[in-house]
């Protein structure tokens, strides 16, 4: 279902304008903030009250505050409620929370920080919670101890609905590590986190009416029920919906495990261990699947609170269906030309099932239909062509195309993707009100409990900023140096996307000692989009070890990017001070010694061999670019002879090997080939 993603344009960075924002580490950028002079300072005597309406949700979301609040400055806070005569942060909302939480509801909030107090004011207890959120990020170590600014902020999002989903079928996800994520999702005011809980690898929750289907299809790793509600309520303190995810009536091996009758084609069924796309599909011919999937979406519906129910419905190949004569024949009785219109067929079905248990069906873009009722959500992997289509048609939908987190994309191309860019700008104002947001989406081929936090965070961060800020917040300089910020504030949740990276380096290394190996790890990034599973030395399953460097290599690389942006002010003529050649210098030297120091480590570790290559030319291709500084410092051009040869090396360095990309390529050569212009030697500024 994702490898349309793959081809998404690159010229969109181009598209992105910048806009002058004011100097703030918020994230998501608010509608509106003015800064004041002073500063309320955060001591022991900090307290918080509550006024308005009792809402026990927000007291939970406001303990929730103190409690990190605390980790944040190491003071030991009191979370107890105070008299809002004397509360150093008065929390003011009109109405409570509602039950359950709904699509659409209010999220603005009024935030004014002033040197006596603060004042967070919001219709519900919704926006009393993004508000919380925004102050912590105000809080910051001055001269005077910790504050926040005095400011004035009036903050509302852009779209209702800003989700993560998070796939825990094709490697598990233990209940504590999802949780910490929604601790993430809150800190950056998402709303929805969509649980794909069932795949061809593994059927992940308790059912009680049908208990073969996670006894067979999990190998022992599901959610129980009551750690179901746990996260439905964790989450909703959160100001997050959960919404579930179980895929038909194709990635459905898994169901067939303990239900092989459900299959279009005899069984016996095992769940799968390798990754993509299986032929095992339901039947869409026989009631006795209608009546199974009645019974257990009645279970789920009433385990799940939320209206919306996702029914998958992607990648059906089709080919147990053309294999079966029963189901052919049914396509002619019942005068369905294709699969696709015999699918049509199962989704009206099943969306009649998901309505009679008071839900709204949710599904990928193969579920279109004009058939089907205009209440469904179509969410589009497709790209903004589909959703546009969707809308026209009457169909609400969202945007998950540009938001796969998977594909390993760097944050600015991310950033660079709007739900209502291209074919969805010209839509009518009427039919942009169907487009509700969007979600980022971690499928989990080659995540584990270990790593995941790294592959979701801090880049989700800046599809949360698109999703909640206004349309023309598009600074892609101002976003990483907020993205940098805002990855410092998700280790006081708990987050591990930075604290896991140095312990997977020592286990690596076979050391404690991993400086040589952490020089590598910071420049390089795993191979994009699909391409892992294509470069794989053997073919990779679910159980194959995530334990690799190209397991803790971060999607982005900072240093390399830093390193780029240097280069670039340094070639163009924009930075020529010692300073900046200095720095390029000294990265360029630790580089090039780097190989060295790690050359007498390859016989500690197995899983150091695999990538001796990469540093072979890290240290190479540095060296060279050490030369080309020299010639372009003393005047002189190369040789041309030399130049050539340069190019190969680095045509042979930009190469994966051991499925890592060596991401100061491009800016070495860049080096090389200014080295290569005619010029007197530059002039220090």
């Amino acid at each position: 279902m994702r490898l349309l993603c793959v081809l998404f344009a690159l010229a969109l960075a181009s598209s992105a304008q910048t806009s002058s924002l004011p100097p703030t580490n918020l994230m998501p950028v608010p509608v509106s903030l003015q800064f004041g002079t002073g500063q309320l300072l955060i001591h022991e005597s900090f307290s918080a009250a509550l006024t308005g309406p009792h809402d026990e949700q927000l007291q939970h979301a406001a303990q929730n505050f103190f409690a990190v609040l605390s980790r944040k400055t190491g003071i030991l806070l009191d979370n107890k409620f105070s008299d809002p005569a004397k509360a150093s942060l008065v929390i003011h909302t009109e109405q409570p929370a509602k039950q359950v939480q709904e699509l659409g509801e209010d999220e603005s909030y009024s935030l004014e920080v002033k040197t006596s107090g603060a004042q967070l004011s919001a219709p519900t207890g919704l926006g009393a919670m993004r508000g919380l959120q925004t102050f912590l990020q105000l809080v910051r170590p001055t001269a005077d101890g910790f504050a926040a600014p005095v400011v004035t902020i009036h903050d509302k999002p852009r779209f209702p609905w800003r989700g993560l989903m998070i796939d825990v079928s094709r490697h598990f996800i233990p209940l504590d590590v999802l949780k910490r994520n929604l601790d993430g999702m809150a800190a950056v005011k998402m709303n929805v986190f969509h649980w794909h809980l069932s795949d061809n690898q593994g059927f992940r929750i308790e059912s009680k009416r049908f208990p073969k289907l996670y006894e067979m299809g999990s190998d022992g790793h599901y959610y129980s029920q009551d750690e179901v509600r746990s996260l439905i309520a964790y989450a909703r303190d959160r100001g997050i919906r959960v919404v579930p995810e179980f895929d038909m009536p194709g990635h459905s091996t898994a169901w067939f495990a303990g239900y092989p009758e459900l299959a279009s084609a005899p069984g016996p069924y095992q769940i799968e261990r390798k990754w993509g796309v299986f032929d095992p599909a339901m039947d869409p011919t026989q009631e006795r699947s209608y009546k199974f999937l009645d019974e257990f979406i009645g279970e789920m519906a009433k385990l799940f609170p939320d209206r919306f129910f996702h029914i998958g419905g992607d990648e059906v190949n089709g080919k147990q269906w053309d294999a079966n004569p029963k189901i052919q024949e049914f396509k002619r009785t019942h005068g369905l030309k294709s699969n696709q219109d015999l699918q049509a067929y199962f989704n009206k079905r099943v969306q009649q099932i998901v309505t009679k248990h008071k839900k709204i069906m949710i599904g990928w873009d193969e579920i279109l239909d004009p058939d089907l009722p205009k209440d469904i959500v179509i969410q589009s992997w497709r790209g903004q062509q589909s959703l546009a289509v969707a809308a026209r048609q009457g169909y609400r939908g969202l945007l998950s195309y540009g938001y796969y987190i998977d594909l390993m994309w760097p944050a600015w191309r991310h950033y660079a993707v709007d739900p209502m860019a291209d074919a969805a700008a010209a839509l009518s104002p009427e039919e942009s009100q169907r487009i509700l947001g969007g979600e980022a989406c971690m499928w989990s081929e080659y995540v584990s409990p270990e790593n995941i936090d790294s592959r979701i965070w801090p880049r989700t961060a800046a599809i949360a900023e698109r999703l909640w800020s206004p349309q023309e917040v598009q600074d892609i300089n101002s976003m990483y140096q907020r993205l940098a910020t805002m990855s410092g504030e998700l280790d006081w949740l708990g987050l591990t996307h930075n604290s896991n990276y140095e312990p997977m380096l020592r286990r690596i290394a076979g050391t404690t000692d991993i400086a040589p190996v952490r020089t590598l790890a910071d420049v390089v990034e795993p191979v994009k989009d699909y391409t892992r599973e294509e470069t794989a030395p053997a073919v990779p399953t679910s159980a194959t070890p995530l334990n690799r460097l190209v397991d803790a290599a971060r999607p982005e690389s900072d240093t390399a990017r830093n390193f780029t942006n240097l280069v670039n002010s340094f070639v163009s003529g924009q930075s020529t001070t010692p300073e900046t050649k200095s720095q390029i210098r000294s990265a360029l030297i630790r580089w090039r010694d780097s190989q060295t120091h790690l050359q007498t480590m390859l016989d500690r570790s197995f899983l150091l061999k695999e990538v001796a290559p990469v540093s072979q030319d890290l240290a190479a291709i540095s060296a060279v670019a050490l030369t080309a500084m020299d010639y372009m410092e003393s005047g002189q051009r190369p040789p041309d002879a030399w130049t050539t040869q340069q190019r190969a090396l680095l045509e042979q360095a930009a190469k994966q090997k051991a499925q890592l990309l060596l991401m100061v390529v491009s800016p070495l050569q860049k080096l090389i080939e200014a080295s290569a212009v005619p010029h007197p030697p530059p002039v220090s500024n």
